[in-house]
C-alpha cells in the first residue's frame, strides 16, 4: 500500500513534489580556462586557503597503543590477576605523562607502568617499593606491563603525593 510505503522509505511523502519553475533556475557561468600545470592564478583580493594541521601536528593527541586498565580485554585482566605476584623498586614515574617504570627485585629489563594500574593512595616515586602483577602488551604480546601495582613500602627521606595533591613527608 502507499501509506505503508511512505512509513517504511522516508524520501517518499504524501505531499505532492514542488515544481521549480524554468526561469528560476540560475544561468550558466562562464568559468575561465584551466591554468596549466604548476601554474596557480589568484585573483587580486584572495588569498590562498590554508591546509588544516596534522593530527600529529599541534598537540593533537593521538590513542595510545598501551592497553589501560579501561582497554584491557577481560581474557587479559583474568590472566594477569592469576599470575604471580612480583617484587620491584620505582624507578621513576610522571604523573603528567601518566606513566612509568619499575626495576625487578629479581633483576631483569625495566617494566613499564602505566597510570591506570596503580592501586592506593600515593603517587609513586622514585625508590618505593611495590609489588606488581604482569601483563603481555598487544598485539605482538612480546612486551609486558606492571598492572595492580601496589606501593609496600614509600622510600624514605621523600615526599609524596596523594592521588588528591596532598604532599607527605616519609
Amino acid at each position: 500500500r502507499s501509506s505503508d510505503l511512505a512509513r517504511s522509505d522516508p524520501d517518499m511523502s504524501t505531499e505532492p513534489a514542488t515544481v521549480v519553475p524554468a526561469e528560476c533556475h540560475n544561468p550558466p557561468v562562464s568559468l575561465p580556462p584551466p591554468a596549466p600545470p604548476g601554474k596557480l592564478h589568484i585573483q587580486a583580493g584572495h588569498k590562498p586557503r590554508d591546509r588544516s594541521q596534522s593530527p600529529m601536528a599541534g598537540g593533537h593527541l593521538i590513542p595510545s597503543p598501551v592497553p589501560t586498565r579501561r582497554t584491557r580485554t577481560y581474557s587479559a585482566s583474568v590472566r594477569a590477576s592469576q599470575g604471580p605476584v612480583y617484587k620491584g623498586v620505582c624507578k621513576c614515574f610522571c604523573r603528567s605523562k601518566g606513566h612509568g617504570f619499575i626495576t625487578p627485585a629479581g633483576g631483569g629489563p625495566d617494566i613499564f607502568l602505566h597510570i591506570s594500574d596503580i592501586e592506593g593512595e600515593y603517587v609513586p616515586t622514585e625508590g618505593d617499593e611495590v609489588t606488581y602483577k604482569l601483563c603481555t602488551v598487544p598485539p605482538k604480546n612480546e612486551k609486558i606491563q606492571a598492572v595492580e601495582v601496589v606501593i609496600t613500602h614509600l622510600a624514605p627521606g621523600t615526599k609524596h603525593e596523594t592521588w588528591s595533591g596532598h604532599l607527605i613527608s616519609s
